[in-house]
């Protein structure tokens, strides 16, 4: 599909499906009945569907709903793997199993699942080949002049130095079983914060000289919580780190919308 469709782009739906719906319609992407109406526009979802909202699945399902009609038209619907991927499909793998971090700190997804705003009947309701899918979701993905990632962190450097070896690194730990490196790969995904401060710029730069692009768009680190302001005055994505980062989480599961970003 060509750069000069449209690109839009949202993360951190934690669960809100009604407010995705919402902001979809609210952008033309979707009718009152939630169907594509996109026609070639690409939209990427930044991760995290799961988790402090009681209907992940549900948005798993419209995501996948959504991929074919788009694709028909010349469009795509796609996420990527945020942190609390990992931990729901952790959480299914392992369930309570005991393990040793790195650290040498006990852990038990299951534990940490639900501490995190888990909802154990979601578990039992994703099928297979939806665990398949999310399992095989990309990581890190250059959309035009885009570096598309979940966590503001440099972490991803960690797992490659290109797109596909990164990509490649983290799907090759979602298909093992070892809850050791799934769990470090979750702390890896929740570090935050950065591409904030005096470093912030290196740091981001370091990034788009190996993966490409000429911004980072993440989420993850709510606006909220990275600004003065409160969830209710959020109302676009946050622009920052001279310019090369776009920070396009409302923090919806602080009150606050779940922004569906164009990029242009």
């Amino acid at each position: 599909m060509p750069d000069t469709s449209p690109l839009y782009v949202a993360s951190d739906v934690h669960g809100h499906y009604d407010a995705l719906v919402a902001a979809l319609r609210e952008r033309g992407l979707v009718d009152e009945e939630s169907r594509w109406t996109g026609g070639d526009a690409r939209l990427w979802i930044l991760g995290d569907l799961f988790d402090r909202g009681e209907e992940g699945v549900a948005v798993v399902r419209l995501l996948r709903a959504l991929a074919g009609p788009a694709a028909a038209e010349g469009g795509l619907v796609d996420t990527l793997i945020g942190n609390h991927e990992v931990l729901v499909l952790g959480s299914r793998r392992f369930g309570d199993v005991a393990f040793t971090d790195v650290d040498g700190q006990d852990r038990q997804f299951l534990h940490w699942w639900v501490l995190n705003g888990g909802f154990e009947d979601e578990l039992g309701d994703l099928t297979e080949d939806e665990v398949s899918w999310l399992e095989s979701r990309r990581a890190v993905h250059v959309e035009g002049r885009s570096l598309l990632v979940h966590a503001d962190t440099e972490s991803y450097l960690g797992y490659g130095r290109t797109e596909e070896s990164v990509n490649a690194a983290i799907r090759a730990i979602m298909s093992s079983d070892e809850p050791e490196e799934w769990w470090q790969l979750f702390r890896e995904l929740t570090r935050r914060h950065e591409f904030m401060g005096a470093e912030g710029p290196a740091r981001v730069r370091s990034m788009l000289r190996s993966f490409g692009g000429e911004e980072i768009v993440h989420g993850h680190s709510t606006i909220p919580d990275t600004t003065e302001l409160t969830p209710g005055e959020v109302t676009e994505a946050r622009r920052y780190c001279e310019g090369l980062a776009l920070n396009v989480d409302g923090g919806v599961y602080q009150g606050g919308k779940c922004l569906v970003i164009r990029i242009d």
